[in-house]
């Protein structure tokens, strides 16, 4: 109990401040409770993202260039939009005599893609961007939900924040697929952390029909599911019971890989081959190669690129071990390694595999406390209050274990944050040396996204 608790109202004191409304209940006033405490980071995101179309669009105009092509009419983005016109059955000879077939891309983009353009004006490329771009906004919410219920709500607003300055974030304004992936698991992990197992795995079904790293989504629900069946059976839980009180977590293991298992199944079929999605993958050269097309590509580098590249895998490896020691719950813990771990063994362009990564924001989390913990600068007068009053306060800070206390093993689920009154933004206001990392973070982002797509094009 804190001291707030044990304080004896003394003669003249005015009375203390009424408990807080109750929470909404039913889904409606729930989601709309949930959108007004997600909205400084809806805010903030959506305002790095503009930022990068703004520089965008001038850059183009400036060097004659069509800024909508850019982002909707190439790479990828005109696969996606020639199956969502023609259905799946186009291949590409290259002069080597290497096929590229449009059975690599998996169909819940193009199917958006196509229903939205039969219902509105917008052409196939439009209903593209407007998938991604309303994505964006739910990966976002998302990433806000997840880094809220583990550090509090200012946490939660710098993750989505970062999020969205990522190096590669100009993808995230394209017609690709990693906004509407990162929704997904973002949402998907959330569910877990409240123990949702059903809407998880309906989550993770469309996730496997959106992207092949769904397999890391999958992964991290069936090991949080073994890890808690074990330690449960540990704890003397008898079979029967056992498998009955988890029916439900059960249940949405299950269910998370039917996606992910129809498409592969749906090309094996059309080819005739049990194999088929992993030769066609093949010859696109994204197999699986244990990382040696990793390591060629850094001998083959000169010196001064070949040690920065291994710095920035070091810093990488890194973010990796601070997720560790920060004791992050399980599931976000097995997600996050088995995207890097998917990124990084396969033979594809490297140029690729930053944009691969993207999906694993909880990388982001160690940096993201790190800097909702700054202070200093405009404090109260600037309206960026370090702290909330009330019980929000130190909701991001996390109180360090004693020197003599065992390490602690990833908790397998995360316990809720206490949360301020809905109409209260204080708890997720942000310092200003904070405010100015960011802003530093999202003019290079920005930059680097118009120098990128107006050059050679994505990767």
């Amino acid at each position: 109990m804190s001291d707030h608790h044990l304080r004896t109202r003394m003669p003249g004191a005015p009375a203390p401040a009424a408990a807080p409304a109750p929470a909404p209940r039913g889904p409606g006033p729930r989601t709309a409770a949930a959108l007004r405490a997600a909205a400084p980071a809806l805010a903030v995101y959506a305002a790095v993202r503009a930022l990068g179309l703004l520089v965008l669009w001038v850059a183009a105009h400036a060097s004659g260039k069509d800024p909508v092509v850019r982002l909707s009419g190439r790479w990828d983005s005109v696969w996606y939009q020639r199956i969502a016109e023609n259905g799946y059955g186009h291949t590409v000879t290259l002069p080597d005599g290497a096929l590229h077939s449009d059975l690599a891309f998996f169909p819940l983009l193009p199917a958006l893609e196509r229903g939205i353009s039969e219902v509105t004006p917008l052409t196939l490329g439009g209903a593209g961007l407007l998938v991604a771009w309303t994505a964006g906004l739910l990966a976002a919410w998302g990433i806000y939900a997840v880094g809220a219920q583990l550090h509090g709500r200012r946490t939660g607003v710098v993750l989505a924040a970062l999020w969205g300055v990522y190096p590669t974030a100009f993808v995230q304004s394209m017609a690709y697929t990693e906004t509407l992936f990162t929704a997904l698991a973002a949402w998907a992990l959330y569910a877990v952390l409240r123990g949702r197992w059903l809407p998880a795995g309906a989550l993770c079904v469309l996730a496997g029909l959106t992207r092949p790293s769904a397999a890391a989504l999958i992964a991290a629900l069936a090991i949080t599911a073994a890890a808690t069946l074990v330690r449960e059976f540990r704890a003397g839980g008898r079979t029967g019971p056992l498998l009955r009180r988890n029916a439900r977590m059960l249940a949405g293991v299950a269910l998370a890989p039917l996606g992910w298992l129809a498409y592969v199944v749906f090309v094996a079929v059309r080819e005739g081959s049990p194999f088929a999605y992993f030769e066609v993958q093949a010859q696109w050269g994204n197999n699986i190669d244990g990382g040696r097309a990793l390591a060629a590509f850094i001998a083959g580098l000169p010196l001064p690129a070949a040690l920065g590249l291994c710095a920035a895998l070091g810093l990488l490896g890194w973010l990796v071990v601070l997720c560790v020691r920060q004791r992050q719950p399980l599931p976000v813990l097995v997600y996050t390694v088995a995207i890097v771990v998917i990124s990084l063994i396969g033979a594809g362009y490297f140029g690729s595999r930053p944009r691969l990564m993207m999906p694993a924001f909880p990388l982001l989390l160690p940096p993201a406390v790190a800097l909702a913990r700054l202070r200093g600068g405009w404090g109260a007068r600037g309206g960026l209050r370090a702290e909330a009053p009330g019980p929000m306060a130190g909701a991001d800070r996390e109180v360090p274990p004693p020197p003599d206390a065992p390490a602690q093993p990833p908790a397998l689920t995360a316990p809720a944050q206490p949360s301020a009154p809905s109409g209260s933004a204080q708890a997720a206001a942000l310092t200003a040396p904070a405010v100015i990392v960011l802003a530093v973070l999202a003019c290079a982002s920005a930059a680097f996204g118009a120098w990128t797509l107006l050059g050679a094009g994505p990767p």
